[in-house]
């Protein structure tokens, strides 16, 4: 964790301080340690003269920031019609089920995030999902075990 503050500190200390460099002075501090830590938007505020209310409504304004660290693994369901039409809510229940969290939040290990997304653009292999950059196609709830499996034995 402290490692993780040092590398957003030392982000913060290169920048010019210019308030239009907060935005990419947060995805540089994104990039390079896979979130924000609410605990540096105090000093973050300070390198860019604002409040630190204006800093985390930045942060919470946009959907690609995040204020906590990210899964290992994030595994994305499908949630558009032609997903939902050919057994993605089915889907979608039994990962919350095997993975024992719901959308937008993680395993209790941290080990794996479930995501909705919209569209991977294979309807006609309906359901679909991914599990990091993996598409998988006509996923029913045991393949979706056995994907899951694969993965936890690659780990």
């Amino acid at each position: 964790m402290q490692q993780r503050i040092s590398q957003a500190s030392a982000i913060l200390a290169a920048s010019s301080g210019a308030q239009d460099q907060l935005l990419p002075v947060l995805h540089a501090i994104q990039d390079a340690i896979g979130y924000i830590p609410p605990e540096q938007v105090e000093e973050i505020a300070s390198t860019f003269n604002l409040s630190r209310a204006e800093v985390h409504g930045v942060i919470t304004f946009y959907h690609y920031f995040r204020t906590e660290a990210p899964a290992r693994k994030v595994v994305q369901i499908c949630r558009a019609e032609a997903c939902q039409s050919m057994g993605g809510d089915a889907l979608l229940a039994h990962a919350e089920h095997a993975l024992g969290c719901k959308l937008h939040a993680h395993t209790t290990d941290g080990e794996f995030a479930l995501e909705p997304v919209y569209c991977l653009g294979q309807c006609a292999t309906a359901p679909s999902m991914m599990i990091n950059e993996a598409l998988h196609a006509r996923v029913t709830p045991a393949r979706f075990d056995a994907l899951l499996a694969k993965v936890k034995e690659a780990a």
